[in-house]
């Protein structure tokens, strides 16, 4: 693949995320922070967010295929996409059991594989982790008043 075609593909990639049901999945994203895979899947058969989290976690999979097969140059989707990380980071923690309740030894490895194979993939998760906990005990702070 050309770098233009590369280039193409992640716009294309950008203009699905600016879709109004989309925006609305990504920002609920931000806020939702699983503590089980049996949260995860509660969530998930919810009426009124269950489509929100479906949506933004097979997207990033999704968006991550295609940077494992190829079609995607890896380091130019690393230069222009950060969320997926943020996303895999508050899947991370209960994948093993979400594919053991999936029965899907595979589920999400496109999007586990682009953010683990990034040069100092494992250290970026931790510390993204690390971040999205400190934004989480400050929320809850603010709330407490």
């Amino acid at each position: 693949m050309s770098k233009a075609e590369s280039a193409d593909l992640i716009l294309k990639l950008y203009d699905l995320r600016r879709e109004a049901t989309m925006r609305k999945a990504r920002d609920w994203m931000f806020f939702f922070n699983p503590k089980s895979a049996e949260e995860y899947m509660q969530t998930m058969m919810d009426q009124e967010v269950g489509a929100y989290a479906r949506m933004v976690v097979s997207y990033w999979d999704m968006a991550a295929a295609l940077v494992v097969e190829g079609a995607i140059d890896a380091e130019m989707f690393r230069k222009t996409n950060g969320e997926h990380i943020i996303v895999f980071a508050k899947i991370e923690p209960i994948l093993a059991d979400l594919r053991a309740m999936w029965q899907s030894p595979e589920a999400l490895a496109s999007l586990e594989k682009v953010v683990l194979d990034a040069p100092n993939g494992a250290e970026q998760l931790k510390k993204t982790q690390e971040w999205l906990k400190g934004i989480q005990e400050q929320i809850a702070a603010a709330k407490a008043g």
